[in-house]
């Protein structure tokens, strides 16, 4: 085998193989990357589109609950006269704005009333009672919401929206054409959920619709009369795919430029080296070996001595060359198994700050580090030779607002802060990493604090993530938890009680006379009624307890391992303690108290439907007996349910 063939030979082991290699997984972390962006934002858009969807519903159900107290319409309902039924259901509809209302009596297979815009959405509805009578008259839905006028809400120039009722599209952002071809030829991939014509549109996967590529995501959501719609939100991935390419084109393009220029080399340097005889020859087989300790034999100053004086030297170059290259690959190795953690605790805030200072410092070839955001704190490495270094850095830091360097005798130290995304407000923390020998160049100090401003966005994340879930289960007027939260606990707690043989209690406020607040002082005063009257019942709740708001001027507290006495205690110390409430007038003008009328109920057997009929009829009773009382569930009603 020839030198020449030798010397490829070993360039293939030591630089195309890995490069080969280490091209592979760029590629990949690019591809990963950016489908996880796209992934993030198709994610925000259907959140967005589901809370767009909920807020209407809830506004949708007060608007149904307001039908159902009309008296004319009520008296219509009762009177079976269709006609006038739906006279005053449609000028109510004009006077609420109201897209769509529909009234249905039992034992009618069609509505009673129909009036309005057949593909409104996000319908809300309220039973209507008779008078003195616990019989259901009719149900009201209400819908403030057109299927159009969503579309417009959530779409956007590189979002589409797509709103299906069982096989017919109610409306689509998609223009003619996109809409011809989402009727045959989108082709998805992903968990089946809406429909383009007969291609199922994924819930979460991608889809191409016409030559666009989507990543769709959606959500189902009951309409009238038991209806589902479907709603698909298409994020456009175009930018995606883009972007992929062009940083898989500019990674591999460096790479091939190194390899090409690396082959080049090796090209010149065996020929130079082709001539070589005699002496040289076992020396050279060594090395093609691989064995670069043993040097070259060079004796006096002759072309064969100068020879061999630098094919030492390559042999040295190449060694020391073949030692970078294993360390990059342990970095490489270290920097995927990072993102693989990464990954893995991408909700963990501690641990993503721990991930953020190792990186830092394994970047700018720090020894130790240390970081700390709000609570959290994390040390990588030997501090303690670096302490008073460390503590200096990070002062000069916290005094400048931006990366700062100290350093004394031998040691040096670079601290930054960790930035929030909004410039005006205050860094989130600081990181601070030091080292022995040499100090931080103006590199390093860019390298820490672009390092430092991507930890920030992590933490950032997490802390948002966090606050998305806080508000998903709160009502934000008052604090207490939504009514969806509510049905949940009690969910919950019913079947623990039928397991133990434990009673739940359940415990339903209603603030008397709330509406007079409202016309007479205003809905800013009565707002103000109900956060206090909110604090009243958190303070007056156990720490086992779950104090929600109901809906509208009504509130519930779930009462965990409480008999209907216990629950009636409970109710008490709340109706006596809002009684003693005085709530300041926002004209400066005194002071208003109000009172609250409650229902308790409880069962160790009930189901929940049942637990909260019991309780509402409680409450109905106390608010017909005066209001500003508790009533206990009606001991036969009680009985009634348990038995059941």
């Amino acid at each position: 085998m020839s030198f020449r063939t030798r010397l490829t030979l070993f360039f293939m082991l030591i630089v195309v193989v890995p490069m080969v290699a280490l091209g592979v997984a760029v590629s990949r972390l690019v591809t990963d990357s950016e489908e996880g962006k796209a992934n993030a934002r198709a994610g925000a858009h259907v959140t967005s589109a589901m809370r767009i969807f909920e807020r209407s519903a809830e506004r949708a159900a007060l608007s149904a609950r307001a039908l159902g107290g009309d008296r004319a319409l009520t008296a219509a309902i009762r009177d079976g006269d269709r006609a006038a039924a739906t006279r005053r259901a449609r000028a109510l509809a004009a006077q609420k704005g109201l897209e769509r209302v529909v009234i249905t009596t039992p034992g009618r297979a069609t509505p009673f009333v129909d009036v309005g815009d057949p593909d409104a959405l996000a319908a809300g509805s309220a039973r209507v009672r008779g008078n003195g009578s616990n019989d259901q008259l009719a149900t009201v839905q209400a819908s403030t919401l057109g299927a159009e006028a969503f579309v417009q809400l959530v779409a956007s120039p590189d979002v589409e929206v797509i709103v299906r009722r069982g096989d017919r599209i109610l409306a689509s952002s998609l223009p003619p054409a996109g809409r011809a071809g989402a009727t045959g030829t989108a082709r998805a991939t992903g968990t089946a959920g809406a429909t383009t014509g007969a291609t199922p549109l994924p819930e979460r996967g991608t889809t191409t619709i016409g030559d666009v590529d989507y990543v769709v995501a959606g959500f189902r959501a009951d309409d009238f009369d038991g209806a589902q719609d479907a709603i698909s939100v298409l994020t456009d991935s175009s930018s995606t795919a883009t972007a992929v390419a062009r940083n898989r084109r500019l990674a591999l393009g460096l790479l091939g430029a190194f390899l090409v220029l690396a082959f080049v080399g090796a090209i010149l340097v065996s020929r130079q080296l082709q001539g070589q005889i005699g002496r040289f020859l076992s020396a050279a087989k060594r090395i093609g070996g691989g064995d670069f300790s043993t040097a070259v034999p060079t004796e006096g100053r002759d072309e064969f001595a100068q020879l061999g004086d630098e094919f030492n030297k390559m042999s040295h170059e190449l060694e020391r060359r073949i030692g970078e290259l294993d360390r990059e690959r342990g970095r490489l190795r270290a920097s995927i198994q990072r993102v693989g953690e990464t990954f893995a605790s991408n909700l963990d805030r501690r641990a993503l700050l721990e991930i953020g200072t190792e990186t830092i410092a394994e970047a700018v070839e720090a020894t130790a580090g240390r970081a700390g955001a709000g609570t959290d704190e994390v040390r990588v490495g030997e501090i303690e030779p670096f302490g008073a270094v460390l503590d200096a850095a990070e002062r000069r830091a916290r005094a400048t607002n931006a990366p700062a360097e100290h350093s004394d005798g031998d040691l040096h130290a670079l601290a930054s802060p960790i930035p929030r995304a909004r410039e005006d407000a205050g860094p989130l923390g600081y990181v601070v990493v030091a080292r022995a020998g040499r100090p931080f160049g103006d590199e390093e100090h860019a390298l820490l604090g672009s390092l430092a401003a991507q930890t920030g966005i992590s933490l950032e994340n997490v802390d948002l993530h966090d606050q998305v879930a806080r508000q998903a289960v709160t009502d934000e007027l008052t604090g207490l938890f939504n009514h969806r939260r509510f049905q949940e606990v009690m969910t919950a707690e019913v079947l623990t009680a039928q397991r133990f043989g434990q009673p739940v209690g359940l415990l339903l406020l209603d603030i008397d006379n709330f509406k007079r607040v409202n016309d007479t002082y205003g809905h800013q005063q009565g707002d103000v009624v109900l956060r206090e009257v909110a604090r009243v019942l958190r303070e007056s709740s156990r720490e086992i307890d779950e104090p929600a708001r109901y809906g509208g001027e009504e509130m519930a507290v779930a009462l965990p391992q409480t008999d209907l006495e216990g629950a009636f205690t409970i109710a008490e110390r709340v109706r006596t303690a809002v009684e003693a409430l005085a709530v300041a007038r926002l004209d400066g003008e005194g002071l208003l108290q109000v009172t609250v009328s409650i229902g308790v109920a409880a069962s160790a057997t009930a189901e929940k439907d049942e637990l909260v009929a019991a309780a509402d009829a409680a409450l109905y009773t106390a608010k017909r007996s005066g209001k500003n009382r508790t009533v206990r569930a009606p001991a036969a009603t009680v009985a009634s349910v348990e038995a059941e």
